[in-house]
């Protein structure tokens, strides 16, 4: 059976807080495309993978170099899952503002931001214990060595 894959808990703190800064700004605007291009950028990493994320790419390349080793690695799949829960939140608050439904923009783009918020200020990610809850439910079924 190949290894399952892991990431540096430290990065997706780090993608948590450039998330909660364009949500709030996207909350004080409005701004539906910026929306998008979060949506877009939760769907690289929870479709494509981790490695190819761009808040992953900024955390390897400016952060971790900076930062001292780590031995502690977490599993990538509920990592992956929250940023799939993240993507539809964010196209529903794009979708929202994009129609003129900004109630909906509001509150998906709230609900987003609550969770990245909680994940960059004190580790909790809501999507990952979401994740853990429904394999523990047996409603989904986490993919061996396909995490990336």
């Amino acid at each position: 059976m190949p290894p399952r894959a892991s990431v540096d808990p430290r990065g997706p703190r780090f993608a948590a807080w450039v998330t909660s800064a364009v949500l709030v700004a996207v909350l004080a605007t409005g701004w539906w495309p910026l929306l998008a291009a979060q949506a877009l950028v939760f769907a690289v990493g929870a479709f494509a993978g981790l490695r190819y994320a761009p808040y992953a790419a900024l955390f390897r390349v400016l952060v971790a170099p900076r930062l001292a080793p780590t031995d502690e690695r977490e599993d990538a799949a509920p990592v992956r899952f929250a940023q799939g829960v993240g993507f539809g939140f964010a196209v529903v608050g794009a979708l929202g503002y994009a129609f003129d439904v900004p109630a909906l923009g509001l509150v998906a783009t709230a609900f987003a931001l609550a969770a990245a918020f909680l994940n960059a200020a004190f580790g909790f990610c809501l999507g990952c214990e979401t994740y853990v809850l429904l394999n523990r439910l047996s409603i989904i079924k986490p993919k061996v060595g396909t995490a990336r």
